[in-house]
């Protein structure tokens, strides 16, 4: 592995349950070239990326539209000179369009949206919705995903990002973004996407474009199985951090990028998945449960799990022994491997936007062996 290469995890910056440097010691320490590492919750796809970098095969899943297009943008990457010549084909359509027809469209978006963006960078961010084939086409997944991780962040801190100032991990709800951006009289200011997106491309494909490729699909845990019938018995290591209770809802907090996607320009509950947040105990370890029941078909025997979590309302010792619960409820010989490893949960970005939010104080990680 390349030590010098760009870390192509900031492609998108949320979804950070753990580092590269975790999800690499995992896999040297449990796995051997060639195996098959797993992630059911992929998010930004580290697990998967880091991987394949370490000569494994990898494959993931995750259920919100978000995290599948940055995984599997990272997981299938293209190759550099057609992602710029597709972007530069983009920006010809885009410049040739007269009058304007995403000034009309602009126009109509509610009120956050032409405070959130200098116009012409909406513009150019509505056309490039509406013309991207994230679902189906590898190089303008991409894009789309290089545009997700900068669609919105902190302007005063980098140039990086197409929108006016907001945290970089998750998308406040419009109002209180307007009556921030009011109170600290904030404008967005002019970002080129399509320049901006040539200098990403070329920085985060530099030096990994020959490693080999990895699956991802989009697709509720309980259910990967089906999904994943052709790894049946083969996957060696699991590396994952499933959604914490009552922390977050990811639906709610990446509505902006979903938006992007092709979602509606607002906040919703529940459209995505009705499994993303709880807050009821119970109801939580049951999800779990079901979880690692569609995930069982997928290991293989004696393989390995690494587990992050963290909640708010649970402490160490009675999440540490409803994990361990859950996972014996579908492999009755699970046992943990070493001491689990608690880690506090400092700096969190969203609080210089919102300080008086309570968040999860800490993070534990789990290894066993099932």
């Amino acid at each position: 592995m390349n030590p010098s290469r760009p870390p192509l995890h900031a492609i998108c910056p949320y979804f950070a349950m753990f580092p590269e440097s975790f999800v690499r010691e995992k896999v040297e320490t449990y796995t051997k070239k060639g195996d098959l590492v797993f992630d059911p919750f992929c998010g930004r796809g580290t697990t998967i990326l880091e991987s394949l970098l370490l000569g494994r095969n990898a494959a993931g899943s995750d259920i919100n539209p978000v995290a599948f297009c940055v995984s599997r943008a990272k997981a299938d990457r293209p190759e550099l000179i057609r992602v710029l010549s597709r972007i530069n084909k983009l920006e010809e359509i885009y410049n040739r369009e007269t009058p304007d027809p995403w000034e009309q469209e602009r126009l109509l978006l509610p009120p956050f949206f032409r405070r959130a963006f200098y116009h012409t960078t909406l513009r150019e961010l509505l056309f490039l919705r509406d013309s991207l084939n994230w679902h189906n086409n590898r190089i303008e997944r991409f894009i789309a995903a290089l545009i997700l991780g900068s669609l919105h962040g902190e302007m005063d801190r980098s140039s990086a990002y197409f929108s006016n100032q907001m945290p970089r991990t998750i998308c406040l709800k419009p109002n209180y973004s307007l009556r921030y951006w009011k109170k600290h009289e904030l404008f967005p200011k002019k970002r080129d996407v399509f320049e901006m997106l040539r200098g990403k491309a070329a920085y985060r494909l530099h030096g990994i474009q020959n490693i080999a490729s990895g699956e991802v699909k989009l697709a509720d845990v309980r259910k990967v199985g089906s999904h994943f019938r052709s790894l049946w018995g083969k996957v060696v290591l699991v590396v994952t951090s499933p959604p914490y209770l009552n922390v977050t809802r990811y639906e709610e907090d990446q509505w902006l990028r979903l938006w992007f996607l092709g979602g509606p320009p607002h906040p919703t509950y529940g459209n995505i998945s009705k499994d993303d947040r709880y807050v009821a105990a119970t109801k939580y370890w049951e999800f779990l449960r079901d979880s690692w029941t569609g995930l069982a078909p997928l290991l293989k025997d004696s393989a390995r799990v690494v587990i992050r979590l963290g909640a708010i309302g649970l402490n160490e010792n009675e999440m540490s022994s409803q994990l361990k619960s859950s996972l014996r409820s579908v492999f009755p010989k699970a046992r943990l491997l070493g001491h689990p490893k608690y880690t506090e949960i400092v700096g969190r970005q969203s609080q210089s936007f919102l300080p008086s939010s309570k968040g999860c104080m800490f993070e534990i990680d789990y290894v066993f062996s099932v």
